[in-house]
């Protein structure tokens, strides 16, 4: 039977042998990823070349300077105006259902498709032949939408004025 384990004896290493070590451990991944490292000193001295460092140099060292001229920017009321309206029109959007506006994107698109065909065709629209359209399911159909959504925007505009 083996003699019972009564004390456990790390290995130390000095300083120099754990440079050393990390020394051998760096040179191993450079030799190792030498492709994608010449790679990189090709990608850096192109930029170099062409005045890319030196402004991303001087940009880091007016970083202040060019914060505080951003900050100015976004603050002016136009910016702050546009940050606003795209707010105010993301949650309108996020409360319309999806389908309803892919319905609405497909019929305007079909919508465009229709005038287009017609469009230049030289014929004028009289008066009795706008009154004969309303007859055409999709015209009626079209009308009453447009009636039904200009009823509820009115009352969405009375709501905002009580």
């Amino acid at each position: 039977m083996a003699a019972p384990i009564t004390s456990i004896k790390l290995n130390e290493f000095t300083a120099e042998e754990l440079q050393q070590k990390k020394l051998l451990e760096l040179t191993s991944l450079i030799a190792e990823q030498e492709q994608a490292l010449n790679k990189i000193l090709e990608i850096t001295g192109e930029l170099n070349d062409i005045g890319i460092l030196d402004a991303a140099q001087a940009m880091l060292k007016a970083r202040d300077d060019i914060a505080k001229i951003t900050v100015h920017q976004v603050s002016r009321e136009p910016i702050t105006n546009l940050i606003n309206h795209l707010i105010n029109v993301s949650g309108m959007l996020t409360s319309i259902d999806p389908e309803v506006t892919v319905k609405l994107a497909a019929s305007v698109k079909s919508g465009l498709d229709e005038a287009e065909l017609q469009n230049g065709n030289g014929q004028k629209v009289g008066l009795f032949t706008l009154m004969k359209s309303i007859n055409d399911p999709d015209i009626n159909r079209a009308i009453q939408f447009g009636m039904h959504f200009l009823k509820g925007m009115g009352k969405g505009l009375d709501k905002d004025h009580s």
